[in-house]
């Protein structure tokens, strides 16, 4: 036991961050209501100063296994634990004013969100099925309670029942198939067999899976698949996103995507990619099906949270393109990790959850001085606040992949591996998506600009609000015309996850 916790030290970031959402809830208790404010600044501040911390922390560290290689230190995980705790930054000041308006109890809503980043965290560090399993449930359960923190209100208490029900299904989906690979690769006798290195194991020299593990794996993809919003398993999304709390939406839509994804590119270029010849069809047609669903239903929206919801759908599709070309099978047999793929999933990640961010960080401006969020009620708004209806639009047009922004950008490297990976059909139906895309944010961008304005009172921005608009808007840009430090970041993160690194 000694020599499986000798560096339990390196897991200091995640107990920080346990012990802030811990001191978060506890002030809570003793401060007046009228102070309870601070407890953002409390939040923000303690992450922060954790991300300093963690950046000093691990720089330099290499790979260590922890716990007999459950958990995994390592700069893939330093990366996103990084943007985690940005991420959590970004999304407690985008809710200072919607919490000061709509929600009674901001100190378990921060804890809550708090709470969610250490179940992210958890996830990107795991190296073990049942690891990223309990990892995958902190969060989950954090975004259960944070969906339904809109008290009173019909939409996020139905948007809550319908979240923790669908996700208990998959949840036992997702039990259910790591039940099956344990059973599977136990009777090679491996020890350990749930990590993923056993797993991997395990399917080396195989010419077939064994038809427990292929059973086990559907169930896996099918659980996961629920995670990320992929068709089939889409259908808790466009009400889920509709009644959560606005910064939520913004969360799931961004944080709980990347963790899983995270998770995913893991998982699948570690454990599974010796099977690539049996699931990379089935990853192909689901990232088919997610992307064209996703924006053939957003043309039909009307309210602004809804449509983002099925963009965000089509946006899981992209990424789907990027895992479905995650390895090569030469003429040979043999299978090869595609940098490039992970490269890609990882940059749309970041590129998409800037873009996405900023869209809702518009809409919540929006919202807080109107209190309406249909896409109706966005006439005339680059009237009644240029700023607002200025950042509305790079980050639609960053969602839609036009050039010199973020999106044109990581769209690129997505369908440019497709191609690489002998995808041609994949990558050209994954432009077409994008195409049809430009229209339906187009239309948001109309009402903005060329409808009449229904009011017109000026809507009002705080700084802090303004300040985070802007940078998110600059980031959008930056990435679009200047990816190379960026991409550079990925590529040394994700070398650990590459056969010789």
């Amino acid at each position: 036991m000694e020599n499986l916790t000798a560096n339990i030290h390196l897991l200091w970031p995640e107990a920080l961050v346990a012990v802030l959402a811990l001191v978060v809830l506890t002030a809570d208790f003793f401060l007046p209501a009228e102070r309870k404010n601070a407890l953002a600044a409390v939040a923000v501040v303690g992450l922060v100063g954790l991300i300093v911390f963690t950046l000093v922390f691990l720089a330099g560290k290499g790979a260590t296994p922890l716990y007999g290689g459950i958990v995994m230190v390592d700069r893939f995980g330093l990366f996103f634990k990084v943007a985690f705790m940005a991420l959590g930054v970004l999304v407690i000041l985008a809710s200072v004013d919607f919490v000061k308006r709509y929600l009674a109890h901001p100190g378990e809503y921060y804890a809550m969100v708090l709470f969610s980043v250490l179940g992210m965290m958890l996830m990107v560090a795991a190296t073990e099925l049942l690891t990223a399993y309990i990892g995958l449930e902190l969060l989950s359960f954090s975004l259960y309670i944070l969906v339904s923190h809109s008290q009173g209100d019909p939409k996020s208490n139905e948007a809550g029942t319908k979240y923790i029900l669908l996700g208990a299904f998959a949840s036992a989906l997702l039990l259910y198939g790591i039940s099956m690979v344990y059973g599977a690769v136990v009777q090679d006798g491996i020890a350990a067999p749930t990590t993923f290195q056993a797993i991997s194991t395990h399917l080396q020299g195989r010419a077939t899976m064994q038809p427990m593990f292929m059973v086990g794996l559907v169930f896996i993809i099918a659980g996961l698949g629920f995670k990320v919003a992929a068709v089939p398993f889409h259908m808790w999304t466009p009400d889920v996103y509709e009644g959560a709390p606005l910064p939520i939406t913004a969360y799931l839509a961004v944080g709980s995507k990347a963790a899983a994804f995270a998770l995913v590119l893991r998982l699948f270029a570690t454990a599974f990619l010796p099977a690539i010849h049996e699931w990379q069809m089935v990853v192909a047609i689901l990232a088919a099906a997610t992307m064209t669903l996703g924006n053939l239903v957003a043309l039909a929206q009307h309210n602004i949270k809804r449509l983002l919801a099925y963009s965000s759908i089509g946006q899981v599709g992209y990424l789907l393109v990027g895992l479905a070309a995650l390895g090569l099978v030469g003429s040979n047999g043999d299978v090869t990790i595609s940098p490039g793929a992970s490269n890609a999933i990882i940059l749309h990640l970041v590129g998409y959850g800037i873009a996405n961010l900023a869209a809702f960080v518009a809409i919540i401006a929006f919202y807080n001085a109107t209190g309406k969020d249909e896409v109706s009620d966005f006439a005339g708004l680059a009237d009644r606040n240029p700023f607002i209806a200025m950042a509305l639009t790079v980050s639609l047009f960053s969602l839609a992949g036009l050039p010199i922004f973020a999106g044109f950008i990581t769209k690129f490297y997505l369908f440019t591996v497709a191609a690489q990976a002998d995808m041609l059909w994949l990558a050209g139906l994954a432009m077409v998506n994008s195409l049809i895309s430009v229209y339906y944010y187009l239309v948001v961008i109309r009402q903005m600009y060329i409808q009449p304005a229904k009011e017109t009172t000026h809507v009002p921005l705080t700084w802090v609000t303004g300040g985070l608009l802007g940078m998110l808007v600059l980031g959008t840009v930056l990435i679009g015309v200047y990816p190379g430090p960026l991409v550079k970041v990925i590529q040394t993160a994700t070398a650990v996850i590459l056969p010789g690194a």
